[in-house]
This record gives C-alpha cells, sequence and structure tokens, in this order.
C-alpha cells in the first residue's frame, strides 16, 4: 500500500509527489521542481527514507530543485535517456521563459526504459513511456495511480511546440498506451487536479484528434 502526498513547486507550479511504500517507509519524489527550505523540511518531516528521484521529462520547470535535493538527502536521480537533451537545455530555457542567468545543468545518475520495474519497499513502479510532449516523456504506474507527467492532463494533453514535442506522438501515447489502462486509474498530472483514465477517455480533448 502507498501513500502520496502532493507538493505544488516551482516558478510554474507543477506538481511534485512523494510516493511511500507505507510498510518500509521507503519513498521516491517523481518530479523536483525546487529545493525550497520548506519543501526539503516537509520531506524529512515525513519520516520517509528518500531513495531516488524519477523524472518524467527534462523540462526545466520539473528538475529544479534536484542538486539542492542531492545536497540534502544524497539521493540520485533518473530519467529516460532520450530526454538527456531537455536536461541539458535547463540553463536555456530558464534564460527564455523566466530571464535567469546561469542555470545549473542537474546530474542525473542513470536512465529509465519502457517497462522497467522499480522495486520501492514491497511497491513496484511500472516505467511507461509516453512520447510526445518530449522525446522522453515517461509515466509511472503505481498500483491504481498513474503519474502521467506532462503527458496528459485533466480535459487536455502537454504542449507540443517546445524542442522535440511531437503533437502525432504524444495523440499515440494517450491513446495506446494510457487509454488502455483500467479506467478506474487516478491519473496524477504534472499540473493541475487529478483525475481518472475513464473520465479522460470520455471528456479530453484528445478524443477529437
Amino acid at each position: 500500500m502507498i501513500t502520496i502526498k502532493t507538493f505544488v513547486e516551482g516558478p510554474i507550479d507543477a506538481n511534485n509527489y512523494l510516493v511511500i511504500d507505507e510498510e518500509s517507509k521507503d519513498a521516491v519524489l517523481i518530479d523536483c521542481s525546487s529545493a525550497r527550505p520548506e519543501f526539503i523540511q516537509a520531506i524529512k518531516d515525513s519520516g520517509v527514507n528518500l531513495k531516488r528521484i524519477l523524472l518524467t521529462h527534462g523540462h526545466f520547470d520539473h528538475l529544479m530543485g534536484v542538486e539542492g535535493f542531492k545536497q540534502e538527502f544524497d539521493v540520485d536521480t533518473y530519467i529516460a535517456e532520450e530526454d538527456m537533451n531537455q536536461v541539458k537545455l535547463v540553463p536555456d530555457m530558464l534564460q527564455m521563459f523566466l530571464g535567469m542567468m546561469g542555470g545549473t545543468i542537474p546530474k542525473i545518475a542513470g536512465f529509465i526504459k519502457d517497462g522497467d520495474i522499480i522495486e520501492l519497499g514491497n511497491t513496484k513502479i511500472k516505467a511507461i513511456a509516453t512520447p510526445g510532449h518530449t522525446r522522453g516523456g515517461m509515466c509511472f504506474l503505481v498500483e491504481d495511480k498513474l503519474f502521467s507527467g506532462d503527458t496528459l492532463f485533466q480535459g487536455s494533453c502537454g504542449r507540443c511546440d517546445l524542442p522535440e514535442g511531437d503533437f502525432e506522438q504524444i495523440i499515440t501515447s494517450i491513446k495506446e498506451k494510457l487509454f488502455t489502462l483500467p479506467e478506474d486509474i487516478e491519473v496524477y498530472s504534472g499540473h493541475g487536479p487529478k483525475t481518472t483514465i475513464g473520465h479522460e477517455k470520455k471528456f479530453n480533448d484528445i478524443i477529437n484528434y
């Protein structure tokens, strides 16, 4: 059994999810948008063993806290190899979107592939590759919860007009990878409220493409 704690962090209000295996108290952080002292302290106060950071994709607003968390928790970060170009673009994207100079390229310890199973105590996390928003977009399925990053939102999908975005790919990823999952699966998106697969199959604009 898992517990999920949601933290809305960073300059573009991205959702960061602390996923906790209740028996072992081992945890992963899915996306890491800031290293605010209050955010870090909240993780410490949770009493968990933070094992790793899993990134849904390489855009700056989902990984700006990676280096700060590494210093505080000595925790490694993992992403799909296809998104390493996005990671390297972080300083450029920070300047473009926020006017910030000198952003740090976060260190990535290893890569996640489609179908990988990541063990968290007695909990298993399945990686599902969903390219489109970025080449290396990755969702994580944990029990009946799907962490969809910026692939699938309530009522919409991630933008595809940034470097290496592909609208046709994201349509395929959603319809063939996500909409084939059970309808009662809860979807925890990279921004905005949670939803379900069943709701999105009926009401998401993506069904019109």
